[in-house]
């Protein structure tokens, strides 16, 4: 293994790496302990990773199937934890943008992982839908309806973001964008 050139890689990345880990997580712990897996499962294949050319592809799907294996290993514990929930109190208008970037976190972390790691790969990272599929190990077809089932959920789950438009900074999916910005305050 290349050593240096897999540190060089942690350090330019992890701050990008951590940001999604929490938004899949909800936690910062847990963003942690994800990413330290999924850069210890990179680790073991940087050679070959590597020498593809583009390791942020790769990193990022471990970082997914991580996500996805340890949600599976404490389901019954989620459940648990989603069934004693709230409901969320009415949001007026001048809502400020950390009240929105809350509320949007705390109907992210109601989704289920999956709905929640499609959401965050295609609007928070910005990638395409192929690309997502790459990631997520699936079609584009299946991307496009778990993007589809997710958002609906989410407008379930705080109805008050907005359904307006793709893309518009008002619509849910623009407002997705809000929690980068906090994220990185």
């Amino acid at each position: 293994m290349d050593d240096e050139s897999f540190r060089r890689f942690v350090v330019a990345r992890r701050p990008a790496l951590l940001r999604t880990a929490w938004l899949l997580t909800g936690d910062a712990d847990e963003a942690e302990d994800l990413v330290q897996t999924a850069l210890e499962c990179t680790a073991r294949h940087w050679r070959r990773v590597a020498a593809r050319g583009d390791a942020e592809p790769y990193v990022r799907r471990a970082l997914h199937h991580a996500h996805i294996s340890a949600w599976r290993r404490t389901r019954s514990r989620v459940r648990e934890v989603l069934g004693h929930q709230t409901a969320e109190s009415e949001v007026d208008d001048r809502t400020s943008d950390r009240d929105t970037a809350m509320l949007m976190r705390q109907a992210l972390a109601r989704l289920t992982p999956r709905q929640r790691a499609v959401l965050v790969l295609r609007y928070y990272e910005d990638l395409t839908e192929p690309q997502v599929a790459s990631v997520m190990g699936t079609s584009v077809g299946t991307v496009k309806s778990q993007v589809r089932h997710a958002l609906g959920r989410l407008r379930q789950l705080a109805p008050e973001l907005g359904e307006v438009a793709p893309r518009d900074p008002s619509s849910v999916e623009g407002r997705l964008g809000l929690l980068e910005r906090e994220a990185s305050s």
